[in-house]
C-alpha cells in the first residue's frame, strides 16, 4: 500500500472527514463550504486514495458537496494570489484529473446528489456521474469562459457525448445557466427529487446498488465507457462476449436461478 492510500476499516465508519464508508457506499466530499464551496483538494486527494483503496468491501460511489452547493467550481481567489498561475491551475487539473480517472476506472457505480450549483469543475463531476440526482433548485453551468478559462474535469468530452458537439459548444461558450428541469431534459441529470431529499435520496440509492449485482453493474459500465470506439457490430462481439461471461459467474449464476426458483437474488451472499 502506496503512502496516499488508506486502510478501510473493517464495519462501516469514518475514513477521514471528506471520506467514509457506510454500508457498502463510499462517500466522497468534493467540496466544502470552505471558499464558497469551490472544488476541494483534500476532498481530491482523499478519494484519490480511497477509490485506489477500494475492494469488494464498495458497491458504489456517492459525491456530495458540504454546504450551500454541490460544487461551485474552482477557487479563483487561489489562482489569482498564486505566484505562477499557469503553473498552480496545471497543478489544480492534474490533481482533479487524478480523481476523474480514479472514478472512470472504478467498477461500481457512481452516483452524485447534486444540489445547488453545480458549476464549472462541480457541473464536469456530474456529467461523470452513472446517475446524477438533483433538485428543483440545482443550477448548472459551464462557468470556464466567465474567467477567461477552458474547460477541465473531461467537460468537453463528456458534454459532446451527451448533447452532441453543437449544443456542448454552445453550452461552454455562452455560459449558459441550465436550471434542473432543463438539465433532466438534456440528459445533464439524471431526475430530480425534493430539494432537501437529495443527499438522503443519493444515499438510499446507492445503497441499493451497492448491494446489487456488483459484477453486472461493472460489465454495463465497461460496455458503455467502450462503445463510442467501436462500431456495432464490434460492439455486438463485446456484448455477446461480456452476456456469456455473465451466465458462468456467481452473479449470473445466483440471478437465473433466482428467477427460475421465483425468490428475490441475494446478491450479498455471493459476496460473502
Amino acid at each position: 500500500m502506496t503512502e496516499n492510500q488508506v486502510s478501510f476499516p473493517a464495519g462501516n465508519g469514518s475514513l477521514h472527514p471528506l471520506v467514509s464508508v457506510e454500508d457498502r457506499v463510499l462517500r466522497i466530499a468534493v467540496a466544502t463550504s470552505e471558499y464558497g464551496t469551490s472544488l476541494s483538494p483534500a476532498g481530491m486527494e482523499q478519494g484519490i486514495a480511497a477509490l485506489r483503496a477500494a475492494g469488494p468491501e464498495i458497491g458504489a460511489v456517492l459525491l456530495v458537496g458540504e454546504g450551500a452547493n454541490f460544487c461551485a467550481g474552482g477557487n479563483v481567489h487561489g489562482f489569482a494570489a498564486a505566484e505562477d498561475r499557469g503553473a498552480h491551475l496545471f497543478e489544480v487539473a492534474s490533481l482533479f484529473h487524478d480523481f476523474v480517472r480514479e472514478l472512470n476506472k472504478a467498477a461500481v457505480p457512481v452516483v452524485a446528489a447534486v444540489h445547488g450549483w453545480a458549476a464549472g469543475a462541480g457541473m464536469s463531476l456530474a456529467l461523470l456521474a452513472d446517475i446524477a440526482l438533483a433538485g428543483p433548485g440545482t443550477k448548472m453551468r459551464a462557468a470556464y469562459p466567465s474567467i477567461g478559462f477552458s474547460p477541465d474535469g473531461g467537460m468537453s468530452w463528456t458534454l459532446p457525448r451527451i448533447v452532441g458537439p453543437a449544443r456542448a459548444r454552445e453550452i461552454i461558450m455562452t455560459d449558459a445557466v441550465i436550471g434542473a428541469d432543463e438539465a433532466v431534459r438534456l440528459g445533464l441529470l439524471s431526475r430530480l427529487v425534493a430539494d432537501g431529499e437529495i443527499q438522503g435520496e443519493g444515499l438510499r440509492l446507492a445503497r441499493t446498488l451497492a448491494h446489487g449485482p456488483t459484477q453486472s453493474y461493472a460489465s454495463i459500465r465497461s460496455l458503455v465507457a467502450e462503445s463510442a470506439g467501436r462500431s456495432l457490430s464490434e460492439h455486438l462481439d463485446a456484448e455477446a462476449a461480456a452476456i456469456s461471461a455473465a451466465a458462468t459467474s456467481p452473479t449470473g449464476i445466483e440471478g437465473v436461478d433466482s428467477f427460475v426458483a421465483k425468490r428475490r437474488p441475494d446478491w450479498d451472499s455471493i459476496r460473502a
